[in-house]
């Protein structure tokens, strides 16, 4: 979606909201496509001191398979988007993720909420914080049950192992 500045480009203090959904299935986290439904943002790109702010929210609905356990999981996902929309790139050469080009008066904001989206994406997808995961020995999935390997003993303890025993 193009979003038409040209009202507040030249104006101090003029405003302009928006609203987008954007399709973000074809993104590919892994091995895994885990945006089913739209992406939604909405928010306002204010002209401050001839500076266009562009503050929103991003929402998501994540299908995902965890990273530790191999569970699907469902989760809401919200990153803040807050950027900096400019008519021309000062350094070309360093460009800073937060700051976006604009072409002519007109912002892609679905490059904008693409590029915020896929920079805030954790690099594993857990169904929870404190999931366990697998045990490596039998492979049980330690979220829902006891491991049922035998315990191997570190070598080096060994010999108090054997006092244990007496």
């Amino acid at each position: 979606m193009l979003l038409d500045l040209s009202k507040i480009v030249d104006m101090p203090g003029a405003s302009v909201d928006f609203s987008v959904s954007l399709d973000l299935s074809d993104l590919q986290f892994g091995s895994c496509a885990p945006l089913k439904e739209p992406v939604t943002c909405s928010g306002t790109v204010r002209n401050t001191a001839g500076v266009l702010m562009t503050k929103g929210t991003i929402h998501a609905h994540l299908n995902a398979v965890c990273d530790r356990c191999g569970e699907d999981f469902e989760d809401d996902l919200t990153y803040p988007l807050d950027v900096v929309l400019v008519t021309e790139l000062a350094d070309e050469d360093h460009e800073d993720e937060g700051i976006f080009p604009l072409t002519g008066n007109f912002a892609d904001m679905d490059e904008v909420i693409r590029t915020v989206f896929i920079l805030n994406m954790d690099t594993k997808f857990l169904c929870s914080d404190d999931c366990l995961g697998l045990c490596c020995g039998c492979g049980v999935n330690l979220n829902h049950g006891q491991c049922r390997c035998k315990k191997e003993i570190d070598p080096r303890f060994a010999a108090l192992q054997q006092l244990l025993n007496q």
